[in-house]
Parts: structure tokens; C-alpha cells; sequence
């Protein structure tokens, strides 16, 4: 059996709140611990966060890192002067209250991609970006590549797809400082300390003042995009199942 792993509720509550489960939610670690211990294989999308599984279910010995991959296509629209960011706000491991902060700093406006509210009831109201809402895929593609930059503030990424999908479109990134970002994107984006408003606007200004270092960023982000492509996560998918069915076979009947 080869479980894998995209995010989980005790990963969340240690990026985000700093703390362990609450009460009543211990039952969530306690499965998921069980589930990871009999799994052939464990797959995490970064190494950032196959190191959160291990600090909040112990070592796991057959964990392994398989990178996501998009199909988003490359290449740009005629820029236009905004940050674009993707999400669902209503998740405070995404950052929003930051972001929306910093949209009272920034010199280029800010819309967000994304639902405000969730099926569990939480929301999110920003008072200084402007919300797009959900978009079809297609129509948000659309919306990235005609962005100025794309900004994602998130406390808690295993991977981030929208990052990776707006780097190939040849965005410049402006990320939070987590160690999913710093893994994936170190030397291709511009970071700001998580949590931190006046950083995220100054670094947003920055870009927007200086025409040269937005292509320069792009031109990194989309040439660090070219790593992450479907046929490369198929061959490490393909090899994690040959090992575990070579195991399988070597296990005496």
C-alpha cells in the first residue's frame, strides 16, 4: 500500500497555530499514525513536508519526495499592473489577513482567486484586496498571465500548486519565507517573513518599480517551473512502485 500525503490537520496546526491538535481532534493523528506505520510507501510532495510528517508522527522509513507537476501552459499576455493571489481564504493557513494588509501598502492592486468561505463555516472578508472568486481553471490561467506578479503570503504549503502554475507562466513569485518556498523556489522568487504585511508591500513595490527585475524573476521562476513536469513525477511515481513491489517480492512466503 503506498500512502500519500498532500496536507493533514496535525501539519497544519504546527505551521500555523504553532501548537498540537486541540482537544477532541487527537483521534485524526492517532489514524493517520496507524495508516503511515502499515503503508509500503509514504510520498510527500517537498521535502518540507515529508519533515513536518516526521515531526508530528515520529520517524517514517520508507517516506519518500515526489514533486507535484502541472500542466499549465507557458507564456505571457501583455502585463498588466497587479498582484494576483490564489487560495481558499477562508483557510487561515493561507495567509489572507496578511495579504490583505499589505494591499493597503502596495503600489499595484491586489485580486484574489479563490472561494471566501468554507463548508466548515469559516470566512474571510478583505477590506483592501479585491476578491475574483472561484474561476474555471482556464479563466484563472488566463487571470496569471496577465498579472504583474503572483503573491502567495501561505503559512502552511506541502507543495503549492498555484505558485508552480503561475511560475510557468513566467510570473515573478513574491512568497512567504516557509521551508516549502525556500525548498522549491530559492534564487527564483522574492521573500518576505511570514505574517509580516509591511515586508510582503515592500517587496510587491519593489517589483513594481523595477520593470528589469520582474523579467528577471519571471524568466527564474519559469525556468524552475521546467522541473516540475508530469513526466517527471510520473517516473518517481513508476520508481516508488517498483520498490515497493520489489520488496514485496523479496518477502519470504
Amino acid at each position: 500500500m503506498t500512502v500519500v500525503s498532500h496536507s493533514c490537520v496535525a501539519t497544519w496546526f504546527r505551521a500555523v497555530r504553532g501548537t498540537g491538535l486541540p482537544p477532541g481532534w487527537e483521534w485524526q493523528r492517532e489514524l493517520n499514525a496507524r495508516g503511515l506505520a502499515r503503508a509500503g510507501a509514504v510520498v510527500a510532495p517537498s521535502r518540507a513536508h515529508a519533515d513536518a510528517l516526521e515531526a508530528s508522527y515520529g520517524p517514517i522509513p520508507r517516506l519518500r519526495v515526489v514533486h507535484n507537476a502541472t500542466p499549465a501552459p507557458e507564456g505571457r499576455a501583455p502585463e498588466r499592473p497587479f498582484l494576483l493571489a490564489s487560495g481558499r481564504w477562508w483557510d487561515e493557513g493561507k495567509g489572507g489577513a496578511t495579504l490583505d494588509a499589505a494591499a493597503a501598502l502596495a503600489r499595484w492592486p491586489v485580486r484574489l482567486l479563490g472561494p471566501l468561505a468554507g463548508a466548515n463555516g469559516a470566512a474571510f472578508a478583505p477590506v483592501h484586496a479585491r476578491p475574483e472568486g472561484e474561476r474555471p481553471h482556464g479563466e484563472a490561467v488566463a487571470l496569471m498571465r496577465e498579472a504583474g506578479a503572483f503573491v502567495s503570503p501561505s503559512l502552511y504549503e506541502p507543495f503549492g500548486l498555484a505558485v508552480l502554475e503561475a511560475a510557468r507562466t513566467g510570473l515573478p513569485l513574491v512568497l512567504s519565507d516557509i521551508p516549502t518556498f525556500r525548498e522549491l523556489w530559492e534564487g527564483a522568487a522574492l521573500f518576505f517573513p511570514p505574517r509580516e504585511p509591511a515586508a510582503l508591500a515592500e517587496a510587491a513595490n519593489r517589483l513594481a518599480a523595477d520593470p528589469a527585475l520582474r523579467r528577471r524573476l519571471g524568466a527564474a521562476a519559469q525556468a524552475r517551473a521546467r522541473r516540475f513536469t508530469a513526466a517527471a513525477q510520473a517516473r518517481a511515481m513508476l520508481d516508488v512502485y517498483e520498490t515497493l513491489a520489489g520488496a514485496s517480492l523479496a518477502v519470504p512466503r
